[in-house]
């Protein structure tokens, strides 16, 4: 029986590679595609203004150095501050963002009333409008309630736009769990939020995940409304620091420096999905499918 084994063993590995080899080819290809614009961008950022602004060539890799780096705390820009408002805008955006749409998505899933689907309908509505198209009346709400130039007004104005996407994932991911588990929980007691907050929030964590991961990631490089509602430098975001730093002598752009502080700006969108990736895909998952 060894004898005979043995060579339908060897046959399954040789079928495995013949299936697995094309698989990591278009996997590396694709990866590939995905990490040029970024090397390309880091490459750049080492390189002075006029090699930057070079392409494809012999002496692309001579004359590396961080001056471009060192040059963002002296071109006159005080990058800390637009980092923190950035991370300020982002972190207010993802947190009420994830707050707000776990509770509708929960009430939409699991609570029945009159007109849900109705609530539902309208809270998708801002699917079909760019926010773009109503800067200006937003702008002009903001300044009636006082938060024009403000960065909570950014934050609120970021969650709007986010929540139709984050209560979306959110109700189909509280749906895809088992009702008898919410039954359950209240037959041990539990009131309603010790049932959201003790046993659905754990299931429905990838869910979260990507909700927050979507939002994070829109307000830290959201530019449109950032350049037309927020009007004090001091309270600019990092995305129109950047458009400060491009401008070099006689409107030349400086392609050095643009590229080192777009580094900059990706790193903590790289970080955040580094650490939610392993939720990521199974919670979209459950938002695209379920329901």
């Amino acid at each position: 029986m060894t004898t005979v084994a043995r060579p339908r063993s060897i046959s399954n590995r040789y079928r495995n590679l013949r299936t697995d080899v094309p698989r990591w080819v278009i996997g590396v290809v694709i990866s590939l595609l995905f990490l040029f614009p970024v090397a390309w961008t880091v490459l750049r950022s080492l390189q002075d203004g006029q090699a930057a602004a070079i392409g494809l060539g012999a002496g692309m890799f001579d004359g590396l150095s961080g001056d471009n780096y060192s040059a963002l705390g002296d071109s006159g820009v005080s990058l800390v501050r637009y980092v923190a408002n950035s991370a300020a805008v982002a972190l207010g955006t993802t947190a009420l963002t994830s707050v707000v749409a776990t509770m509708a998505g929960y009430a939409l899933a699991r609570v029945r009333f009159a007109g849900a689907g109705l609530v539902f309908v309208i809270i998708l509505t801002p699917f079909m409008v760019p926010f773009q198209g109503i800067l200006v009346p937003l702008f002009t709400l903001l300044n009636w309630m006082g938060l024009n130039d403000d960065l909570l007004g950014l934050v609120l104005v970021y969650t709007t736009f986010q929540l139709p996407f984050a209560v979306f994932v959110m109700r189909n991911s509280f749906a895809a769990v088992p009702k008898e588990l919410e039954e359950a929980a209240m037959i041990d007691g539990l009131s309603t939020f010790g049932v959201l907050g003790r046993a659905l929030l754990p299931i429905v964590t990838p869910g979260i995940a990507t909700v927050a991961l979507y939002a994070f990631i829109f307000a830290w490089n959201e530019f449109l409304a950032a350049l037309i509602l927020i009007t004090s430098q001091s309270k600019f975001t990092l995305p129109i620091a950047l458009v400060n730093l491009q401008s070099g002598q006689f409107g030349q752009i400086d392609f050095g420096i643009l590229s080192a502080g777009a580094t900059v700006a990706t790193v903590p969108c790289l970080l955040a999905f580094l650490l939610l990736q392993r939720y990521y895909v199974s919670g979209l998952s459950a938002g695209s499918t379920k329901g």
